[in-house]
């Protein structure tokens, strides 16, 4: 029983923290839910990646009006490896998105721009996970609108 209470509380006591227009993260952030929070656009820069195992989620709590919501990381050498699931919001149908593996061009950033790239409704979900030095897993669901597209590029 003690194991069950100790996983509840481990998956379900997340703190909520605010985004706010730009945020950079850093090891007391590990475990915490921050908020996509201003109607102008959050801007998230992850800390560098160390394999620590730290993972840091990610939900829209507001539409973005202007801008986007973007989450990328820290440095030139750093990459994201992983997908997102992408949710038609006109039918319900659902894409999915991988990170590029090109040697020349990995993907570093998410970009979640109103529209056929997410940030549609609140509740969009990313969790990023540090899995080895220089190396993030990636993982979430978002909704869009039109001609969904992939919200991974290399923009660091």
């Amino acid at each position: 029983m003690a194991r069950y209470r100790e996983f509840s509380r481990k998956n379900f006591e997340n703190d909520f923290t605010a985004g706010g227009a730009a945020r950079t993260l850093n090891k007391d952030d590990a475990g915490k839910t921050i908020q996509l929070d201003t109607a102008a656009g959050t801007t998230i820069t992850l800390p560098a990646a160390l394999g620590t195992g730290d993972e840091f989620y990610f939900v829209t709590t507001v539409i973005a009006t202007s801008n986007n919501h973007v989450i990328k990381v820290a440095n030139a050498t750093d990459v994201m490896n992983g997908a997102v699931q992408c949710v038609d919001n006109a039918d319900g149908t659902v894409t999915s998105f991988g990170t590029t593996g090109a040697t020349t061009s990995r993907s570093d950033t998410i970009t979640l721009n109103r529209t056929t790239q997410g940030s549609v409704h609140i509740g969009e979900r990313i969790c990023v996970k540090d899995v080895k030095a220089g190396h993030w897993s990636v993982w979430g669901v978002i909704i869009a609108t039109g001609s969904e597209a992939n919200p991974f590029s290399a923009a660091v």
